[in-house]
């Protein structure tokens, strides 16, 4: 059995924020404006009943990802670093132990065959193509967790909108002297907040999102992830028998990956629905491409299967 309750930007997510986001289309330019803020993609949970998508951009008559041109030059990572910011004072309590699993499994995914997918994906090409091949510039495979900063000198917002994690964001570009668009093109943050700390909807309209938001520093893309267990078996806990704290790395593995392949949305890889690598491959139980423990330089990790455009299938290797 196959279920797909997966990613894209709608309106109840986005009545959570402070102040509504503005989609970045195809070939779209920077957001305009200080922290003008981009589409939010988002991970559904386990039960959530779908809704009709836009269709993205420039689509072909295929169920494989389609490049939507870039925003501003600029579709997938091509050296994916990434940046955790483990926000608030509220930090202090972390009964799961989020904070551990997480920082060891952005030290040992990089490499792995499980995100070797992402290669097949490319910027610099035209819009609407498939099929990289040699063309292009390739989104990169070796991730590597390049800092993380325990924000904890005051509480986070008891329920942080998208304005308050985007500002936060661009404070950690900032921390961590990433202060040049040249340098946030191939980087992701992901703002985790504490137990018992979650934005609006966490839970019953979303399991995580990512997003951008223009600065000073250019685009940031970023990660809205909340304390993932706090929502229990709705994103990930005990899924296909794989222990209650695996929701954790299938969520973040999800959204890493997409921001990956469509690093400011939605100007990277998406498919005829909107869907990104990791949304068409989210919460399949059984049989090809089913969620399960993989192996990763030495170490393993709960994690679903990402799309395939070279196979059109979801995987665990490539």
């Amino acid at each position: 059995m196959r279920r797909r309750y997966l990613c894209g930007a709608f309106a109840g997510v986005l009545a959570m924020a402070a102040a509504p986001a503005t989609g970045l289309g195809a070939s779209a330019a920077r957001p305009a404006g200080p922290h003008a803020q981009g589409k939010i993609s988002v991970m559904r949970p386990l039960g959530f009943k779908p809704v009709k998508h836009m269709r993205a951009a420039r689509v072909r008559r295929t169920n494989d990802l389609v490049y939507q041109g870039g925003v501003g030059g600029i579709g997938v990572e091509t050296s994916p670093r990434v940046y955790l910011v483990l926000w608030g004072s509220q930090w202090s309590s972390d009964p799961s132990g989020e904070s551990t699993t997480l920082q060891s499994f952005f030290n040992h995914v990089g490499g792995s065959s499980w995100v070797n997918s992402v290669t097949q994906y490319c910027q610099g090409v035209a819009a609407g193509t498939v099929t990289c091949g040699s063309s292009g510039t390739h989104a990169g495979n070796g991730v590597t967790l390049a800092g993380v900063w325990s924000d904890n000198g005051s509480a986070a917002p008891s329920s942080p909108t998208q304005s308050q994690l985007a500002g936060e964001a661009v404070r950690a570009a900032a921390h961590f002297g990433n202060t040049s668009s040249a340098v946030n093109d191939t980087v992701q943050y992901v703002i985790a907040t504490a137990h018992g700390n979650n934005a609006s909807g966490f839970g019953t309209q979303y399991c995580a999102w990512h997003s951008s938001t223009s600065s000073s520093y250019g685009n940031i893309a970023y990660t809205n992830l909340p304390y993932i267990t706090d929502a229990g078996s709705s994103c990930g806990a005990n899924f296909n028998g794989l222990g209650p704290n695996a929701g954790i790395t299938i969520v973040e593995g999800h959204e890493m990956a997409e921001t990956i392949t469509d690093q400011f949305p939605n100007g990277g890889w998406l498919d005829r629905n909107g869907q990104e690598n990791g949304d068409k491959c989210a919460w399949i139980s059984s049989g090809q491409g089913a969620s399960a423990n993989v192996t990763m330089n030495g170490a393993t990790f709960p994690v679903q299967s990402l799309w395939s455009n070279a196979t059109s299938t979801c995987v665990l290797s490539y």
